[in-house]
């Protein structure tokens, strides 16, 4: 720790301890306060002016406090900006040395020399790739021919059980099945003719 960063610390610090003091004289304030409301309805007239006048004193002292407070956190705010300054400087300066070193290390032709092979070479990867997914697409389509695909869907649904057989079903052409609404449709047909006659 640095004489700044000590000298803040204890700017901070005491400018905490003079808040809590002026709490405390508030308090102290208060209760002066509620000592001449007493004295006033019990009739001590003369008790209430010295209860008042230390109500005053009180009121002075937090003010008096609260003010010193105020100027130590601004110095206390100074100081922490210088602090904040030194190590920024400090950090830019090293920075700034990398950076020089960095620049130094550059070589804008080797650089630009490494940037075009790597994309000539992305860019013969790109062609291979596409190279072999077009293989494989059409190896895939040589290798099985739709009806044995369509006949193993089948022997598989049959072991599957109804729920493949239903998902075939759909995607084949329907016959004249009557649907379950049909039916329906049809009950209701004939039980609204009976209850009519």
């Amino acid at each position: 720790m640095s004489g700044l960063e000590k000298s803040l610390f204890n700017l901070t610090f005491t400018a905490k301890q003079l808040n809590k003091q002026a709490e405390r004289a508030s308090k102290a304030e208060q209760a002066e306060k509620r000592k001449i409301k007493k004295a006033i309805q019990q009739g001590n007239n003369d008790i209430a002016k010295l209860y008042a006048q230390n109500a005053i004193r009180k009121q002075n002292e937090r003010l008096s406090l609260l003010r010193l407070a105020s100027r130590i956190d601004a110095v206390a705010s100074r100081v922490s900006t210088a602090v904040t300054m030194r190590q920024v400087t400090g950090n830019m300066s090293a920075v700034v040395k990398n950076m020089d070193k960095a620049m130094e290390s550059m070589n804008l032709e080797k650089m630009s020399m490494v940037m075009e092979r790597f994309e000539s070479q992305f860019e013969d990867l790109d062609v291979t790739t596409s190279y072999y997914e077009d293989a494989g697409n059409v190896s895939n389509a040589v290798a099985a021919p739709q009806e044995e695909v369509d006949l193993l869907l089948q022997t598989v649904a049959d072991e599957a059980g109804l729920e493949m057989r239903q998902d075939l079903e759909a995607k084949t052409p329907a016959t004249n099945i009557p649907t379950v609404k049909e039916v329906d449709e049809d009950n209701l047909g004939e039980r609204l003719r009976a209850l009519r006659s």
